[in-house]
């Protein structure tokens, strides 16, 4: 895997996303020859920076799908909508308020969802992407002084790098069940929260708990045995060492991104998971 060529950014900030970690994990990724499957792709920062040549992504977020497609298939309208949008606290909030209306927001087409998630991404608070127990998206308005709505280049190659990608929005499990012998599988799944307060991870109303975390481990001794690669991040949490206990581990870094008080934004332990030898 050529890591030397200039790489593509995400398009999308997303808490939790694995930009800052680039250099741990791309030189941990093996050489394979089937396809590149991320299950839970979030703002997808390893696929734009590994641009494989035949990728599924997939993620449980439908307005994240959604806006994924739209990139990949109608990059020139999605360009032409988010020119419409501007930085402004009020129509901000009257952006967010759309998913709590009548309707919802069926009654805007697929390009219009998409330019309205880009903009409440870059718009809203750190990045962060968190909905209540009704499904509806409750990121504060954020504090920027210029922010780029539209950053048409970096839209541009996003899509020309997806246009070999299957995206879809389905449960990780109807992902992991199809996984094949040469592919490279790489999981972000949502991460166990370390206490209270850490629990930003409400990326769908309905969770990502215990029972998700043991499945998504069942699969994965399962790859182990079946010699199948993959690398999956999670926390340094002790429900994570137990469930994974057999594969190999290591520790590194994270800087906190999302937490309000700068003093809670220190580095922290993260894990990388693999079948094979990571050092």
């Amino acid at each position: 895997m050529d890591l030397s060529k200039k790489s593509i950014t995400p398009f999308l900030k997303w808490a939790g996303g694995k930009r800052q970690l680039l250099h741990e994990i791309c030189p941990r990724i093996p050489s394979f020859k089937g396809r590149y499957i991320e299950p839970f792709m979030g703002g997808a920062a390893v696929f734009f920076r590994v641009a494989p040549k035949n990728s599924w992504l997939n993620d449980i977020n439908e307005e994240l799908v959604n806006c994924f497609c739209v990139v990949r298939d109608k990059i020139d309208l999605l360009v032409e909508r988010l020119s419409k949008y501007y930085y402004d606290k009020e129509f901000y909030y009257q952006m967010r308020a759309l998913d709590r209306q009548e309707g919802g927001l069926s009654n805007l087409d697929e390009i219009e969802r998409a330019a309205r998630f880009i903009f409440l991404n870059r718009s809203g608070f750190n990045g962060l992407y968190r909905v209540n127990s009704q499904g509806h998206f409750n990121v504060p308005f954020g504090r920027y002084k210029n922010p780029d709505i539209v950053m048409e280049k970096k839209l541009l190659a996003c899509h020309d790098q997806m246009q070999n990608a299957k995206i879809t929005q389905r449960h990780f499990r109807d992902i992991l069940s199809k996984v094949e012998g040469e592919d490279f599988v790489y999981l972000d799944p949502p991460y166990p929260p370390l206490n209270a307060s850490s629990n930003f991870t409400s990326y769908d109303k309905d969770g990502f708990g215990d029972e998700e975390q043991a499945e998504l481990a069942e699969f994965l001794h399962y790859f182990n045995r079946k010699n199948i690669k993959f690398l999956a991040s999670n926390a340094s949490h002790p429900l994570v060492f137990d469930l994974y206990k057999g594969l190999t581990i290591i520790e590194i870094k994270a800087k906190r991104s999302i937490n309000s008080n700068p003093e809670g934004r220190n580095p922290i332990s993260e894990l990388l998971i693999s079948n094979g030898i990571i050092v």
